[in-house]
């Protein structure tokens, strides 16, 4: 069975990383929402009713990486060096990846993932009028393939 640094006794804690070293690290998330294909035309062509999706939904993916450690009760706070949020769209769907850097003594996994899930959650909120059907339902939406495509880490140069 995996050890698990978190938990002892069935208590939960924090890891302690005092006597890691600095590091250079830099981790890569993706995930996508299928849409609607008149959805991904209307986000393409700048033809949304709440505005540019793509925008607002990087700015949320960057809001999201700085505040992991408030949203996940486990995660160190981190410096973090830098955040790329990039989209492709497809006939009918969003694709999103973040890359998070940091020097530090923890990984940016978490905030990778959580750039791109509260980018993709975003996109979902904005074109949510779009998306419902008579019902009120959303037969199509939906978010997933959510990973961390790569992650590197690597001493920092003297």
């Amino acid at each position: 069975m995996a050890e698990f640094s978190h938990i002892e006794d069935d208590e939960v804690s924090m890891v302690d990383i005092s006597d890691k070293d600095d590091v250079r690290r830099e981790a890569t998330a993706s995930g996508r929402i299928d849409l609607e294909p008149s959805t991904v035309e209307a986000i393409r062509d700048g033809e949304t009713v709440k505005g540019n999706v793509l925008s607002t939904a990087r700015i949320a993916a960057i809001q999201a990486v700085k505040r992991t450690w408030d949203d996940i009760p486990l995660c160190h706070q981190i410096p973090i060096s830098d955040v790329t949020v990039d989209f492709e769209l497809g006939d009918a769907h969003v694709a999103g990846r973040v890359t998070v850097r940091s020097t530090g003594k923890t990984g940016v996994e978490m905030e990778a993932l959580n750039g791109v899930s509260r980018a993709l959650l975003t996109i979902w909120d904005m074109v949510k009028a779009a998306e419902k059907d008579e019902d009120g339902q959303y037969p199509r939406t939906a978010i997933g393939d959510i990973a961390v495509e790569a992650k590197l880490k690597e001493p920092l140069e003297e």
